[in-house]
């Protein structure tokens, strides 16, 4: 009898002492799952509409007018409750709604990406060779580059001609649209290039996009190809071959975004690392109809691929000149708001794959319908490169997780010595903010076809909204 009695005290104080992963699709009530279906069926056409930072900018600008939002500025007074945005260059956004509590008190932050990886074209890109035409590319961010060979592509973008027009480009979306490819080599005739490394497999400049066959009917010029694409380039867009040099083409795959699993629990879509964090992001601040607390502030930004550099990343300024420029309009200093605001650093951070799990340390991984991943740091290998949110700072995010049903868990990039990455979470705590890394686990991240948990992607925004809500 004492032996039960024993067993019976360790299992309560099991139950009490340890901490335990609450999994979605056990503890989420069928109407729950239901609204997390039906919010991902928003988030699933925003993927399909938004695959590059123009993209997404502009539509989510479109989004945020109908709910009421204005353009900011500078020389108007605001009160509590008005909506406005700063449109930073059609590839960087940041919304705002005026809180309550006196601007010098701070305000909520909540910050996601809207540039993926993908396939930039060169500024001088058409080439035609043994009869093919050909566009040359330079890949934008950590990609494996033997994932972008034999995948249909579709190119997105603008073109400024020499007489400033701007000229926008959107094909192979459209069942009825070409889509584009870059070839890979047969494995009949592969020995040698599968003795290359995996990074070498494919080589950047192998990444070259095929584009047409078709020559210009006339036997005496060279390059009737490549004549003959230009040709049909300047009958749909008026460009000539120059025109190429102030362009911002980008090559992007075109399916889209789709249910994945027999129980449709999943989401399988090009650029879901961030904007699987973004539309979250968006949505919660849209959803204030009446003021919050404090004021509230969603930061769609580019660059971050690649650094967070230029004056679209959050390495420049535009956000603290932003802050200021608010805090004007109150006759407030905007150091003071800076310094009493609160950041959610709202990027995705790696699912556990049980199929390649070496790199990862099950205790402080996260994992697919376990909720949103609070991520106190990032970086690699000591910490390089990392914001370190403060325990008192990690203590109130949890709380409020908690208060609000928010279903949440702890994650890592990997294993201490296995690699490791970054967010934008350090620049926004170098303005002397408060800040965490906030998002949604992914499984085969940066790959051409992302997979995230709808259950996931809903704990976001609730996480998001009650944030902003207080």
């Amino acid at each position: 009898m004492a032996k039960k009695e024993k067993k019976n005290e360790a299992a309560d104080l099991k139950e009490k002492l340890f901490m335990k992963r609450k999994d979605a699709g056990l503890e989420l009530s069928e109407s729950d799952i239901e609204k997390a279906d039906k919010y991902c069926e928003g988030y699933m056409e925003y993927l399909d509409t938004c695959k590059t930072e123009r993209e997404a900018c502009e539509r989510s600008v479109i989004m945020a007018e109908k709910q009421g939002f204005k353009p900011f500025d500078k020389n108007r007074k605001y009160s509590e409750g008005d909506k406005i945005y700063l449109n930073n260059r059609g590839k960087a956004l940041i919304l705002a709604v005026i809180g309550k509590e006196p601007i010098e008190k701070g305000v909520n932050i909540a910050a996601a990406h809207i540039d993926s990886p993908r396939l930039d074209l060169k500024q001088n890109p058409l080439y035609e060779s043994e009869g093919l035409g050909y566009f040359k590319t330079h890949y934008y961010g950590g990609i494996k580059k033997y994932q972008w060979p034999a995948l249909p592509l579709a190119l997105h973008g603008v073109i400024y001609k020499a007489d400033d027009e701007k000229v926008e480009v959107k094909i192979g979306e459209d069942d009825s649209d070409p889509v584009f490819v870059v070839t890979d080599l047969l494995p009949h005739l592969a020995e040698e290039q599968y003795k290359r490394p995996a990074g070498k497999l494919i080589k950047g400049e192998e990444l070259n996009i095929l584009i047409g066959s078709r020559p210009f009917r006339e036997d005496k010029a060279s390059e009737n190809v490549k004549l003959n694409l230009m040709l049909i380039l300047n009958e749909k867009y008026g460009i000539t071959e120059e025109d190429f040099i102030s362009a911002e083409l980008e090559c992007v795959p075109a399916f889209k975004a789709k249910d994945i699993g027999f129980d449709r629990s999943m989401i399988g879509a090009y650029g879901q690392d961030d904007r699987v964090c973004a539309y979250p992001a968006l949505t919660a601040i849209l959803s204030l109809k009446s003021a919050p607390e404090r004021t509230a502030v969603t930061i769609l930004t580019d660059k971050e691929e690649i650094g967070s550099e230029g004056n679209t990343g959050l390495r420049s300024a535009y956000l603290k000149y932003f802050i200021y420029d608010l805090a004007e309009t109150f006759g407030v200093k905007g150091h003071t708001v800076l310094s009493a605001s609160k950041c959610l650093s709202a990027d995705v951070n790696a699912g556990f794959d049980p199929t390649f799990s070496a790199p990862y340390e099950k205790m402080n991984s996260a994992y697919l319908n376990k909720g949103v991943v609070v991520t106190k740091y990032t970086g690699s290998r000591g910490k390089s490169g990392t914001n370190d949110a403060s325990a008192e700072f990690v203590s109130e995010i949890r709380r409020l997780l908690d208060k609000n049903d928010v279903i949440w868990q702890t994650g890592e990039l990997g294993m201490v010595d296995a690699g490791g990455g970054g967010t934008v979470a350090m620049y926004i705590a170098n303005l002397d903010i408060d800040t965490i890394d906030v998002g949604v686990p992914v499984l085969s991240m940066h790959a051409p076809f992302e997979i995230t948990a709808k259950t996931d992607v809903y704990m976001a925004y609730k996480a998001f909204r009650a944030f902003f809500k207080g």
